[in-house]
């Protein structure tokens, strides 16, 4: 009569705490409740919960009684035995228990006798982690604690889910707003106008695959005919690459403002990204200077190409390979004179990346130069500013329901007849 009485009044514990952690608490004050209520009910003297980290098929300890920062692997141990079995493990003398991990202790100075291990299953079967008592007060735990345990296991399992699901939503919901904010940013620092110089049409478009992107483009008047022209591709997709190129545009414009020349301008540039960037990334950047008094174009063309050249005049095309390697590679120590050209009347400049050229349609067809090619020789005498949203639909329509792979950017330069 006076073990139903206890059990009794445990259980009632156990739904005042169940009722305690309906409440709003975030995921850590929650945990710690958890480990709180299952000491005090079972007479216990120290509590750790394991959250399962999915990802990395780890158990996590997220709150203890005074013990740090534990990742295990999801099935070694105790811990990872009762997560593997979602089975109640009462281990009443850790020493004799070969699966009992000495070096925690050890490491601790603590001294474990007696444990119960509990998984933690949520919905659908899901395993949220293990809840482990350590030493009962007064003995080792009994069968009247193996279902109390239980009982505030199965409880707290669900509660917990829906607090990890609740911190995975308001997570992604901070992120996405980052991702907002990063994009206004980057979308801030193209051109908000085309440039106007006499005898030229200039354009430009960007489209991320993702919220943001690591292409960019730019125009920097120098003097009323002379135009600084860039564009870049930083690898990757994401914030990491649109911190990358708006950082390229910063430094470019910084150098301009101090009157550096074409050459100066790249090897800093470059330079500095071999200091800022990790190993394994780099940028692929045009960086052009357009006299419209002279009609040349100067540039130096690192990883970005090809670089299109549409003579009208004759109805060629050049197609300008790189003319060194990419930005961030590596320091540049003998950079060669830049490349040269002579824009005539009606000849375009095309800065192209290969979101265009490498847009593959179902069968793995690229859109390629010839399908740019295609589109320029369909409109003659068009607009820059007409060619340019022409290229990119060409681009999608080739594509049919193949999804855009890479970033776009289109910039166009055209030389009035």
């Amino acid at each position: 009569m006076t073990g139903q009485v206890s059990e009794a009044k445990a259980l009632r514990r156990v739904l005042e705490v169940t009722r305690k952690l309906s409440a709003p608490f975030d995921l850590d004050n929650m945990l710690t409740e958890v480990v709180d209520a299952a000491r005090n009910i079972l007479s216990a003297d120290r509590g750790t919960v394991f959250l399962y980290d999915e990802v990395a098929d780890e158990l996590v300890v997220r709150v203890a009684t005074e013990l740090g920062h534990i990742r295990i692997p999801a099935d070694k141990g105790i811990v990872g035995e009762s997560a593997q079995t979602r089975k109640l493990i009462n281990v009443p003398d850790c020493y004799t228990d070969d699966r009992f991990n000495r070096a925690i202790d050890k490491e601790t100075g603590y001294r474990s006798r007696c444990m119960l291990t509990i998984p933690l299953i949520g919905f659908e079967d899901s395993l949220v982690g293990v809840l482990q008592i350590l030493n009962k007060d007064d003995g080792v735990f009994d069968e009247q604690d193996e279902f109390v345990a239980s009982a505030l296991a199965a409880q707290a399992a669900v509660v917990l889910h829906r607090a990890r699901i609740i911190e995975t939503m308001i997570a992604t919901e901070r992120l996405d707003r980052e991702i907002t904010v990063a994009r206004d940013v980057q979308m801030g620092t193209l051109p908000k106008e085309m440039p106007e110089m006499g005898g030229y049409g200039f354009a430009g478009a960007f489209a991320p695959t993702d919220q943001t992107g690591g292409d960019l483009y730019d125009f920097v008047p120098l003097s009323d005919d002379r135009l600084f022209l860039l564009m870049g591709d930083a690898t990757g997709h994401g914030i990491g690459p649109a911190l990358s190129a708006t950082q390229v545009r910063a430094m470019l414009r910084v150098a301009l403002r101090l009157n550096a020349n074409l050459d100066d301008v790249f090897v800093h540039t470059n330079d500095q990204l071999v200091e800022d960037l990790p190993e394994d990334r780099f940028v692929t950047a045009f960086f052009g200077l357009l006299d419209t008094k002279t009609h040349t174009l100067s540039f130096h063309s690192a990883g970005q190409g090809p670089i299109l050249h549409y003579h009208a005049a004759s109805n060629k095309y050049d197609w300008h390979e790189p003319s060194t390697f990419p930005l961030g590679y590596m320091a540049q120590t003998n950079l060669g004179q830049p490349v040269s050209l002579t824009l005539g009347p009606g000849d375009i400049l095309g800065l192209i990346s290969d979101g265009i050229y490498e847009y593959e349609n179902e069968e793995g067809v690229q859109f390629g130069q010839q399908g740019v090619a295609k589109v320029i020789d369909s409109m003659p005498g068009a607009l820059a500013k007409d060619l340019v949203p022409a290229i990119m639909k060409a681009a999608r329509t080739h594509g049919g329901s193949a999804p855009q792979a890479d970033d776009i950017t289109i910039l166009l330069v055209r030389r009035k007849p």
